[in-house]
């Protein structure tokens, strides 16, 4: 690390403190943005984004993986399933 590292990082503290108080305020506005879309989105009939996000899956269906490509994968999660409501029965 040199000289010029030090002063980039080396800052008052009075400076360090709003930047961390400038930070938390924009981090909470936006998981309230986040929280308010994703509420829209549970809520309401009319959410714009459905139409948009319905037609995402896949308009190739060739391109889509099926059951028949992973056919180990009911018996994997079945024995994940089985496993963890064992471990939380025996807690």
């Amino acid at each position: 690390m040199t000289a010029a590292d030090l002063e980039r990082v080396d800052v008052p503290l009075d400076v360090l403190v709003a930047r961390a108080d400038a930070y938390t305020v924009a981090n909470a506005a936006k998981r309230r943005a986040e929280a308010t879309a994703e509420n829209r989105h549970l809520l309401c009939d009319a959410d714009p984004t459905d139409t948009a996000f319905a037609i995402l899956p896949c308009p190739h269906p060739e391109a889509c993986s099926t059951d028949a490509d992973y056919p180990e994968w009911p018996a994997e999660i079945a024995a994940l399933i089985a496993r963890s409501d064992n471990a939380r029965r025996n807690r």
